[in-house]
């Protein structure tokens, strides 16, 4: 179907925008976006915007979200007038801790992700061809060789990383040129923000990603840990 390969090679050098395009023209309202309104992701957001302003937009609503994080999302929601899927859980937190005791992600984060993210976001993406991430190569060791392009493992759809080669400042020099609202929690040295009970700012020296599942081996919720497949397909 896609020589991913090729595609890869393709776009190495190819600015966002031209791959943003190429994903719309390629799988249109089968495409979407997965934002966790992130620096990353609102520049993607914002790029596409441009030209489907229409795209569905999906984002993980755990229940556990800081404030700030819910009050940046219904901003961009109310101001783009965004296409949002808010995709949640299929227990409430109190009902989660019925079934399996209170503050899970302190005993068990990984059962706690998986559901509250990963099967959240599982049912979410079974309409679509393709789905869209804010992944960049300099966030973590781990994602030091994120493909632009492949096949998820995981969901049997392409995903795409079109910020993959961008660096974080080039992301944030986006979105204060364009004057775009995020996260006031950056501002407080949280670096990178997931749910409230399992992220803290960041000390000076500490890598960014560091306020995640402080204290835990875990270094990431579960939607991205699959082998991408970039052969040809």
């Amino acid at each position: 179907m896609y020589d991913f390969v090729e595609l890869n090679e393709h776009f190495e050098n190819a600015a966002p925008s031209d791959i943003l395009r190429w994903a719309w023209n390629t799988f249109g309202q089968e495409l979407a976006l997965v934002s966790s309104f992130q620096p990353t992701g609102l520049a993607t957001l914002h790029m596409l915007l441009e030209f489907a302003p229409d795209i569905p937009v999906i984002t993980l609503d755990t229940g556990l979200l800081f404030p700030e994080t819910v009050a940046l999302v219904d901003q961009w929601e109310r101001d783009y007038g965004l296409n949002l899927i808010r995709a949640r859980p299929r227990q409430t937190v109190a009902e989660q801790a019925l079934a399996h005791g209170e503050a899970l992600w302190e005993r068990d984060p990984d059962l706690c992700c998986h559901l509250r993210k990963t099967m959240p976001l599982d049912q979410a993406l079974k309409p679509y061809a393709a789905w869209m991430t804010g992944l960049r190569r300099d966030q973590s060791e781990r994602r030091r060789s994120v493909p632009i392009v492949s096949l998820d493992a995981k969901y049997g759809i392409v995903k795409l990383s079109p910020l993959a080669t961008w660096t974080e400042e080039m992301v944030w020099t986006y979105l204060l040129a364009h004057e775009l609202p995020y996260n006031p929690l950056h501002e407080q040295n949280y670096f990178s923000i997931g749910c409230s009970p399992c992220t803290r700012a960041t000390a000076p020296g500490e890598d960014k990603r560091a306020g995640r599942w402080s204290g835990q081996a875990k270094t990431e919720c579960g939607i991205h840990v699959s082998q991408p497949i970039i052969g040809a397909s």
